[in-house]
Order: C-alpha cells, then structure tokens, then sequence
C-alpha cells in the first residue's frame, strides 16, 4: 500500500468514536422498529473481499440479534433447487418488528450463478426482468427494502486475499469460488452492470459504497441506515434496580463446590 493512500485511511481512534455515535442511534432506531412492527429488508452485495462481514458485524454487534437478524443462506439443497428461485428467501422475511440482513440475497442468480454458469441465459434475464416486479410486491406488502452494493477497487482486493492466504485466522474466508472470482473480475463487472441497469428502480434503488477504506464504508453504511429508514428516539423509563430480597437465604456457593469447574489458565 502506498504511503499517500495509506494516510487517508481512517484512523482507528476516530473510527471508534464515530462508530460509537452511530451504533447508539442504532439502538434507538432498534427501538421504534419493535415501537411500530416494522418490517425492514436490508441486502447486502458486492465484490468478494469487499467487507461485507465486516460492515454487518459492525452494524449488528450492539443491538439484539432478535431484531437484527442476520441471513446467510449455504447453497441450496437439491429440494430448494426445484422450488421458485426466491422461495428460500422469503422463508427469511421479517415478521413485525424485525430487521433481517440478507448476507448475499436472492441477486446471487445476477452474479455468481450467472458468472459461474450455474444458471441459464435465460433464466439470467428472466429474473433481471421480473425482479423489478417482485420487489415492487414486497414494498407494497409494507416492507421497507434497502439494497447496498459494496464496491473494492482492484488493487484493494487482491490486497485483501493475499492477506487471508497468510493469516490462519482468515483462511476459511477463501474458497475455489472466491479464487476464481478473483480472476474473472471484468466478467462480474459486467454481471454487476447488468444487475444495476436492470434493477435500480425508483421504489428499490441500488447503492453503491465504496469500501476500499473499510472503516469508511462500515460509517456510511450505518450512517445511511439510519438516514433511510425513518425513526424518533422513544423515551424509556430510568430503570433503577431493586433491592436484593433476603427471602430463602442461603449459602448459594456451597453446592457450586462440588460440581466440575473449568481449569483457570488465565
């Protein structure tokens, strides 16, 4: 990395701070969400290595996992390979005050499947042409539907997969399909353009977020959640604890001594 771009990196001690802000609204908007039932769609897409864990684990790590539900569906069964395309993703969607987070969406058929020629030609432009619609359906059914696109330069993504080739705690990050993603880049800019064209609608608009800075991207990502979907702080009662009641009172370490304990090496 070069010594220029280097320094515009965001710094950590200024991306926590700022993180710190946002992820406090975030509880708040937490709030109104189970306040008013809504029902919240977030998809997150974009290139391989473009931090899309990363943003979701800084999106979600301060607030209850029972409203920020994360989906990251595996590749389908042979049963959910005969059923509708989107079946198994609507499986996953919200009930009244939930917000689930689609890692990877049904737009896998724009990207991966028609890269990798797991689909069709046809079925490629059959769902380019009908999701429009099916969207439009599930806006109309009271959803809020908010779609990201993570967008890392070239450069930036070899960087970071040469950096999970070396760092054992990043290695299950890699695949064949993630290597091989790598080396057909301008094929999935292409699917990726052909996706944005077809399906950035007025009611379900793309947006792209530059991630080579990750930090940046984590902050702009929640920074336009928290712009999109509208919300006002609930006032919350003081929660004072009570008084310890001494009814029952007992020796309650007494019976923990004889049950097996984990060796305390730190």
């Amino acid at each position: 990395m070069a010594k220029d771009e280097a320094a515009t990196k965001m710094k950590r001690k200024v991306y926590e701070k700022e993180l710190h802000k946002l992820q406090v609204e975030l509880c708040h908007l937490q709030e109104w969400v189970k306040a008013n039932n809504l029902r919240v769609i977030v998809l997150f897409e974009g290139r391989d290595a473009a931090g899309k864990g990363g943003t979701i684990k800084a999106l979600t790590e301060k607030v209850s996992p029972r409203v920020f539900r994360v989906v990251a569906l595996p590749a389908p069964s042979d049963r959910e390979k005969s059923q509708l395309f989107i079946q198994r993703y609507m499986q996953q969607f919200p009930a009244g005050g939930e917000i689930v987070i689609f890692d990877r969406s049904w737009y896998n058929r724009a990207g991966v499947e028609y890269v990798m020629g797991f689909c069709t030609p046809a079925e490629h432009k059959r769902f380019l042409s009908l999701c429009p619609q099916m969207e439009q359906y599930i806006i109309e059914g009271g959803i809020i539907l908010i779609k990201l696109w993570l967008e890392v330069g070239m450069e930036e993504q070899e960087r970071r997969f040469r950096a999970r080739i070396d760092d054992p705690l990043r290695q299950w990050k890699l695949s064949p399909m993630d290597t091989e993603s790598f080396r057909r880049w301008y094929e999935y800019s292409h699917a990726r353009d052909l996706m944005l064209k077809a399906t950035s609608t007025k009611h379900a608009p793309w947006y792209v977020i530059r991630s080579d800075d990750k930090r940046r991207a984590r902050l702009n990502c929640i920074s336009h959640l928290l712009k999109t979907i509208p919300y006002s702080r609930i006032r919350r009662d003081k929660v004072r604890l009570p008084k310890r009641s001494a009814k029952g009172r007992y020796n309650d370490q007494t019976a923990l001594r004889a049950i097996k304990s984990v060796v305390e090496r730190y």
